[in-house]
């Protein structure tokens, strides 16, 4: 582990996100996909939902299509229930994942399944290769108990939800198009993370609370840090913390968005849109 020591990850920048609101107004925070941050190749979007009044969430998403792109829901409260037009369905309950290849085109519903108290999650969209953007849409779901735990000796934990860990901890999410990792780290203070990761992956760490240091740089609050790209992470806990770690494979491929739809040119957009129109996803 010396050699990652030697060459580990800095915070590139800081975002706060944005306020806005989404579905049928459900409030929530844009990290990615704002004017803060646009995309983060292979990553499109982060939105981080949290609100303990239900006026807030009630709506819900009711059914709108997506193409071309996965999207990745992680519930740390609450209950979702999701269905879509090939007739799955499904309740996603607190600590749980849904990782979907929308492929192709699929048209889908998330509605939470409470009336009162915290709802709280992310979801995370996750760019397809231009091979694998007409492929058959599906899905990987596990709940909390799924989700493998690592425990380290020195105060480190980790929920591995995509990817491995260098202790051969393996997430249950496989298969992907696009490689990718998302860990649940929570760290006593005073703990280091320390792991490799591939150099070239693009990445950025989500602090949920607590304070922690990273390549020198302290984060605290519910922020996001950008890294720059480097073989190795570290990351100690100044107070007792959580955070998200995301990283990916960048595609370097023309990205063309409209709306729910993500493809590599206009003309595929423009195709998106038709067939939605006339009732071919």
């Amino acid at each position: 582990m010396s050699e990652v020591l030697n060459k580990t990850r800095s915070v590139q920048q800081i975002l706060t996100g944005q306020e806005t609101a989404d579905g049928a107004g459900v409030r929530l925070t844009r990290l990615i996909g704002g004017p803060q941050l646009m995309q983060l190749d292979p990553f499109l979007l982060l939105d981080d939902f949290r609100s303990d009044d239900p006026d807030d969430y009630i709506g819900g998403f009711p059914p709108h299509p997506h193409r071309g792109f996965e999207t990745v829901t992680y519930l740390m409260a609450g209950k979702l229930e999701h269905r879509d037009n090939a007739g799955h369905t499904g309740i996603l309950q607190t600590g749980g994942v849904q990782w979907m290849t929308a492929g192709r085109g699929v048209i889908h519903s998330e509605m939470p399944q409470q009336q009162d108290g915290l709802l709280a999650g992310f979801q995370l969209w996750v760019n397809l290769p231009a091979r694998d953007k007409m492929t058959e849409p599906r899905y990987q779901e596990f709940d909390q108990q799924e989700i493998p735990l690592e425990q380290r000796s020195d105060g480190v934990e980790i929920r591995v939800i995509a990817g491995e860990t260098s202790q051969h901890t393996r997430g249950p999410v496989r298969d992907l198009k696009t490689p990718a990792r998302f860990f649940d780290i929570t760290l006593e203070e005073g703990a280091q993370f320390i792991e490799p990761i591939e150099a070239h992956y693009n990445a950025f760490v989500y602090l949920l609370s607590g304070a922690v240091e990273i390549g020198g740089q302290s984060l605290s609050g519910r922020r996001l840090a950008v890294l720059d790209q480097a073989p190795g992470i570290e990351i100690t806990a100044q107070q007792p913390s959580r955070m998200i770690l995301v990283a990916g494979e960048p595609l370097g491929e023309p990205i063309a968005r409209g709306g729910p739809f993500v493809m590599n040119t206009e003309d595929e957009i423009k195709q998106a849109f038709s067939d939605y129109q006339e009732g071919r996803f």
